[in-house]
């Protein structure tokens, strides 16, 4: 009985599993290491961008000269400054439409309009990404676990029909061999799940906060066609 407990380890039970469980537990393994390659990888992309769109706020909310802060400004921007990309986007429309001849204010704020829209757009996708992988193995990994579970115990029981008498010992081992894919299953599943659900919270807020810095931006433009004095200040 001894002997028995001291075989049954983790790693025999990995080792003793059948071919196919086997490969349920090295996919499940590797969409495991790609989860958390994608969690570090998207913590560390949007707190930058987050640290970077406080910074570049106060810069434009301070500067009361829009067409200075676009000289200032780098045209090959931090690709993670989403909100300097943003900017220059809809400034850059509003230089290019003003200096067309017979162009109306509405035109050219219809302009920007659609410039940001673009903008935002390729940042959300930018923001995005990853995001559906962890979704996939969030929700999917749980089923191939369960796979793997229900053929080792199918094999179990098939093994069982071939002895005369079945005892604990007998079956506990291919029990636990076949547990251990639903185990490495929900390993894999629950990081990506709440992984998924933070991720997805920070890019909504995000993309909230792009749309009002758009909004923003167009109030201080269209003040300046009409040439009306900047308030931002005062805001």
């Amino acid at each position: 009985m001894h002997a028995t407990l001291e075989q049954m380890t983790v790693w025999s039970l990995i080792g003793d599993a059948s071919l196919l469980v086997k490969l349920v537990m090295l996919t499940l393994l590797a969409a495991s290491l790609a989860s958390w390659y994608l969690i570090i990888q998207r913590s560390l992309l949007l707190g930058r961008c987050e640290r970077l769109h406080k910074d570049f706020l106060k810069r434009f909310r301070q500067q009361g000269d829009l067409a200075q802060l676009y000289r200032e400004g780098n045209e090959q921007a931090d690709a993670d400054a989403a909100l300097e990309r943003l900017f220059r986007a809809g400034y850059g429309e509003f230089a290019l439409l003003q200096r067309q001849p017979g162009a109306s204010h509405e035109a050219v704020i219809d302009g920007v309009e659609r410039g940001l829209l673009v903008a935002i757009a390729e940042q959300e996708e930018r923001l995005e990404k990853g995001l559906p992988f962890l979704a996939t193995v969030g929700s999917v990994s749980p089923y191939i676990g369960l796979f793997g579970t229900v053929w080792g115990i199918m094999n179990s029981f098939i093994g069982l029909s071939q002895v005369q008498q079945a005892t604990l010992s007998t079956v506990a081992p291919g029990i636990a061999e076949a547990l251990i894919a639903t185990a490495i299953g929900l390993f894999a599943a629950i990081p990506a799940v709440v992984a998924y659900n933070r991720f997805a919270a920070r890019v909504a807020t995000l993309s909230a906060r792009f749309y009002a810095f758009g909004n923003e931006l167009q109030g201080r433009l269209q003040r300046k066609l009409q040439g009306a004095p900047n308030l931002s200040q005062a805001a």
